[in-house]
């Protein structure tokens, strides 16, 4: 199965080394505006295949993405000093108009699988622009999220990871909505768990894991300048959940009808993934106070889109 990346920068080139440590891929090809930079992750990652799995990586154009099945879309320009969120969004917006059609031109039955941030907005912009069915437009969204929730949880738990079952919804932002009504360990209750194990969660744990949650990536970036490690691995963990039909639950972005009263918004909820990108959406039980935290989410990011003309 071949998968293209567009954009070879910190996010995509990691995204390409996690898809060949994972495996479940033939082929990636990089796409860049540098060449030199995709020639050169490339040919590095193609080195790392001896110790990992037999794919073929390598850098080509837009015609080399003919025949993908997923398309990961990583191509953004990065915030000026002074710039606004909104003037960034607008030069990415225009990024995408380049991108998207040129993608889509080579590789028109590929799933488009969205990684350039402000991601939820950019999801959105890149539906637009495709015109393809709202499934096969994929946001990373808040798959980051989730897993640091649930790994946070795990930890105070002292349990696996993959134990544990919660979300995080709405926008891959400050927004951002960690579901606690709904979140399990083993089946049972998170609360009622947490208490037969004697790890009872206060309200200074949940604040500390709420914390930890949502400024993640702000204390990354501060002490190395950007995250995408993490992102990259999540990108790979989607391409294989697409190539292989897994029809899997994650918390993707993709453009939806309707959240909490809000229209014609992308943003993160429960969704089964398969060959096709978005095969269902889930649509989860939620508190009164979640619920207002996720239509509160939901117009945050429509009105972003919509200040694009999105």
């Amino acid at each position: 199965m071949k998968v293209g990346i567009v954009g070879s920068g910190l996010v995509g080139s990691a995204a390409a080394y996690a898809m060949v440590l994972l495996g479940g891929v033939r082929e990636v090809v990089l796409v860049d505006l540098d060449h030199k930079l995709a020639r050169a992750h490339a040919e590095d990652i193609l080195h790392a295949t001896p110790f990992a799995h037999p794919v073929w990586t390598r850098a080509g154009g837009y015609e080399a993405l003919e025949g993908a099945k997923v398309v990961v879309i990583a191509a953004g320009v990065a915030q000026r000093p002074g710039e606004t969120r909104l003037q960034l969004l607008d030069r990415n917006a225009q990024v995408f108009a380049q991108v998207v059609p040129r993608v889509l031109q080579a590789a028109p039955e590929a799933v488009l699988l969205v990684a350039t941030n402000p991601v939820d907005v950019m999801t959105q912009v890149a539906y637009r622009l495709s015109g393809l069915p709202p499934g096969r437009v994929v946001g990373s969204g808040t798959i980051l999220d989730t897993a640091r929730f649930r790994a946070l949880l795990a930890e105070h738990l002292r349990v696996a990871p993959q134990s544990v079952h919660a979300y995080v919804l709405g926008e891959h932002g400050d927004s951002e909505v960690l579901v606690w009504s709904g979140a399990q360990v083993g089946g049972v209750p998170l609360a009622a768990f947490a208490e037969a194990r004697g790890r009872p969660l206060t309200p200074e744990d949940r604040a500390r894991i709420d914390e930890g949650v949502r400024r993640a990536a702000y204390r990354i970036i501060e002490g190395k300048g950007a995250t995408y490690y993490g992102i990259g691995a999540g990108m790979a963990r989607l391409v294989r959940a697409i190539l292989t039909d897994e029809k899997g639950v994650y918390t993707v972005s993709a453009f939806t009808p309707q959240v909490e009263g809000v229209k014609e918004v992308a943003l993160s909820l429960p969704r089964i993934l398969g060959a096709e990108g978005v095969e269902a959406t889930i649509y989860p039980s939620l508190d009164e106070g979640e619920r207002e935290a996720l239509r509160q989410s939901a117009t945050i990011l429509k009105e972003a889109a919509t200040s694009l003309g999105f």
